[in-house]
């Protein structure tokens, strides 16, 4: 059986590393980049498989990065997680209060990136009729003060995302609000985080789209996990 691959962006920390160690256990071979080339680096070693692993550090919205990603990636591609993500200003301004170059940026790291990644890794992507999952916010869908610039471009991931299943249903796609985590992004738009999970726990959630024959769609990783706990529940009634 041909070893599975995965391009996972934004994998030095957080959400990523988190997604990145659970694949890593599973024997996934990955692909992964980070802004922080040390940090990068030390995400990588220790993974459960560093053997497997090729870690870029880059940033997604440079073109030539984003070649280097889809050239690692090789010929056939099981999973791409658009997962980096630029936050913008902190603290986070409102809307009348936010440069248009900022913006510019948010749009470049959560909007135009991802799909010209997509574009990037397509062909491999068909050739293991693969998974894309895009990660969201509810940020998307919800009008938060200091929010817009970061929401607004992740509600046009969320229509890319599912265009795309449009255009390519042999695909899944996935958009994923993987709701509030215990994060350095988190932290840096507000420093209180107590009772906030680790982004580990959302992990199971995630792998139900990585794993599972769910439809296309956008999910919140909150239903997934309620999912599993009800279909835990009904198992341990019969």
């Amino acid at each position: 059986m041909q070893t599975p691959t995965a391009l996972v962006t934004g994998a030095s920390r957080g959400l990523g590393a988190a997604l990145a160690t659970a694949l890593s256990e599973r024997g996934w071979r990955l692909v992964v980049d980070g802004r922080d080339a040390d940090r990068l680096a030390a995400t990588a070693a220790a993974l459960p498989r560093p053997d497997l692993v090729t870690a870029l550090p880059g940033d997604v919205a440079d073109p030539a990065h984003r070649a280097a990603l889809a050239a690692a990636a090789g010929d056939r591609l099981d999973l791409l997680v658009n997962n980096a993500s630029d936050l913008g200003p902190v603290p986070l301004p409102g809307l009348a209060d936010l440069p248009p170059e900022r913006l510019t940026r948010l749009l470049a790291v959560n909007t135009v990136a991802p799909l010209a990644l997509v574009q990037a890794v397509l062909p491999a992507l068909e050739r293991a009729g693969g998974r894309v999952l895009d990660v969201s916010s509810d940020a998307a869908v919800e009008a938060y003060p200091g929010w817009g610039g970061y929401g607004a471009s992740k509600a046009a991931l969320d229509r890319l995302t599912a265009v795309l299943a449009v255009e390519h249903p042999a695909l899944r796609w996935y958009a994923v609000d993987p709701g509030d985590m215990d994060t350095d992004m988190h932290r840096a738009a507000d420093p209180d985080t107590s009772g906030l999970p680790a982004p580990e726990a959302v992990v199971p959630a995630l792998l139900r789209l990585v794993d599972g024959d769910l439809p296309g769609g956008r999910y919140r990783a909150a239903d997934l996990a309620a999912d599993l706990v009800d279909g835990a529940a009904a198992g341990a009634g019969r």
